[in-house]
């Protein structure tokens, strides 16, 4: 058995026949796996695009400026020896018994370096600091080319952090010191295991492979998640629209409408009961209904956004007043569900019509300028690529805007489960939001083309009438209703001081939330649990960093805040409003959510 101690000895004790068997068992394993890849992605490799990031053109300007001045490259690679000169140094005093601080680390905490090898022994503890110099010196090189514009920066910026993160040690199974003590430990069994989740993986992914990130036989939505119980009481072509049920003596008289994005499937609302936002709000006794998006195919090709507006909150607003026989209702939107619900609201008041009482903004971007790592994705040039993908199919398939989000978190969402999953042969925790997480939807063509142009690209719907929805030009300057804006700290989505724009575009009361963690766990974040801490102000500064400096640190969900301010705007109490079952089309979670990807 593989053991180290605080000098960095490291003593095995293995059976080599064990470990033979077991590295063939995984050479097999992984040659079926490829010849599974190749056979599913046979045709698709015909419609890859050479330059699918569009980073030809910042990447030869980058290299041009550093052969026109070789002195600036001389003097960082001067200034590499020397770092290189001090590491060594450092390596070999700690190896000599001191107690001394590295060289160089990471800016906070690293939880890929968490094994003691990493610090204790000598060898290894001299990769991790040369990993993080030569990253820092990558980073230096970078910030000598001046004649790229912002973009062309911000998107080469990513990709060699997306390089950097790749090329961790912790990722090859020669210097990672956890692999090799497991490897030693189990005589090769984790690579065996390893190499079978890689064959199951390329067989579930079906051509566009990804990483299982869970256990996805632990989960059922209907049976574990979204169980809630209600009906659905309205559908069209793009929505199913969910009553649930009362479980108090007594509800509030004005009823909620909760209309998620539709990139992903509703349920992030509506998790295990213990996680589930809708059942803590219906237990807080609300009427509540929510929008369940449909998940589109070739035959929604020309959907657009309006269709999106017209037959998702406007029709629900419409049947919802029916039911129960409200004129005002409460409008929670949560990410795209927000924007949408934003440019509902200015459509409505353009039309003068004012029967929404109040609006809930969950992580919603409304003005795109500073939009985070998304941004480098949004380009003339990438957007015409997509665009000739989805003409072809009708739609964007819900895998790549899943493979996206995953580069944006790159070291949580990919590389952690690669080592956990493939060189650790471990299986992924059994975990609902990464369930949830990884059960997207597809876009149409149409309403996709239209919210990455008009939204990311050129920056319209904050602008007045930058944007005409159903022949009406919107101004979002004009909603004046009470709204509460929700982001969070660590959103790589919605990045939060993008979000909290919204302070200063809608005119009525306005009260922004800032919760830590991010654009999930910040969200769906039960109080019962007493985690992630909220921050609020009521003075809006211009300046985002001015109101955080000045904001108060509250502990716990900010659920409990949202629902202090929600209630006086929801009316006095009354009768349960009971599902009529004769009119209903089929109990919750109904068969939209349950439309798989095929």
């Amino acid at each position: 058995m593989l053991k180290t101690n605080r000098g960095g000895e490291m003593n095995t004790n293995y059976d080599s026949h064990k470990l033979s068997e077991n590295l063939i068992h995984a050479f097999m394993a992984y040659q079926n796996a490829f010849s599974e890849m190749a056979a599913n992605m046979a045709d698709k490799m015909k419609a890859v695009e050479p330059d699918p990031f569009n980073l030809s053109d910042a990447t030869r300007k980058a290299m041009q400026e550093i052969y026109v001045h070789p002195e600036k490259m001389f003097e960082h690679s001067l200034e590499l020896y020397k770092d290189y000169l001090k590491l060594m140094t450092n390596v070999a005093q700690k190896a000599a018994g001191k107690e001394i601080e590295p060289e160089f680390k990471a800016e906070g905490k690293d939880n890929r370096f968490i094994d003691e090898a990493w610090e204790n022994n000598p060898f290894f503890n001299f990769i991790k600091q040369a990993y993080y110099l030569n990253s820092a010196w990558v980073k230096d090189v970078m910030k000598e080319c001046h004649n790229l514009d912002k973009k062309e920066i911000h998107k080469l910026d990513f990709f060699i952090k997306q390089f950097i993160d790749a090329m961790a040690p912790t990722n090859f199974p020669h210097l990672n010191p956890q692999v090799i003590k497991e490897t030693l430990e189990t005589n090769g069994e984790n690579i065996a295991k390893g190499a079978e989740n890689f064959l199951k993986d390329a067989i579930r992914s079906k051509g566009n492979f990804s990483i299982a990130t869970t256990d996805f036989k632990a989960f059922k939505v209907g049976e574990n998640l979204a169980i809630t119980e209600g009906k659905v009481v309205y559908q069209n072509d793009l929505m199913q629209l969910i009553q649930y049920a009362p479980t108090t003596d007594k509800v509030k008289k004005v009823p909620l409408i909760m209309m998620p994005a539709w990139i992903n499937k509703y349920y992030i609302l509506d998790l295990k009961p213990q996680n589930s936002f809708v059942k803590w709000i219906v237990d807080k006794g609300y009427t509540v209904f929510m929008i369940s998006w449909n998940n589109p195919d070739e035959n929604f090709k020309s959907k657009n956004f309006e269709d999106y507006m017209k037959e998702g909150p406007l029709a629900a607003l419409k049947v919802v007043q029916e039911i129960t026989e409200e004129k005002e209702v409460n409008f929670l939107g949560y990410c795209l569900g927000g924007t949408l619900l934003a440019c509902t609201l200015a459509y409505l008041k353009s039309k003068k019509v004012n029967n929404i009482k109040s609006a809930t903004f969950l992580t919603t971007l409304i003005d795109f300028e500073e939009c985070g790592d998304l941004g480098v994705f949004i380009d003339e040039e990438q957007l015409s690529m997509l665009e000739n993908r989805m003409d072809k199919r009708g739609y964007l398939d819900g895998s790549e805007m899943a493979q996206t989000f995953s580069m944006l978190r790159a070291n949580d969402m990919i590389w952690s489960f690669y080592v956990n999953n493939y060189l650790l042969g471990k299986e992924p925790f059994p975990f609902d939001i990464l369930y949830w997480n990884a059960d997207p939807t597809r876009l149409p063509s149409e309403m996709h083309s239209f919210y990455l142009r008009n939204m990311y690209q050129d920056n319209a719907l904050i602008k007045p009438n930058g944007i005409s929805l159903c022949g009406q030009g919107i101004d979002l300057s004009k909603i004046d209703l009470p709204t509460y804006v929700l982001s969070t700290r660590e959103d790589h989505i919605a990045p939060w001081k993008a979000t909290y724009k919204a302070t200063s575009t809608y005119k009525g009361d306005v009260r922004f939330v800032l919760s830590a963690s991010g654009h999930v766990a910040g969200v769906v974040n039960h109080p019962s649990k007493n985690k992630y801490n909220h921050w609020v102000n009521e003075k809006y500064d211009a300046n985002p960093d001015t109101w955080f400096n000045n904001a108060k640190e509250v502990a716990g969900s900010w659920w409990l805040d949202w629902d202090k301010w929600l209630e006086p705007k929801s009316g006095e109490l009354v009768e349960p409003r009971k599902i009529n079952a004769k009119a209903a089309i089929e109990a919750a979670p109904g068969s939209y959510v349950k439309k798989q990807i095929v």
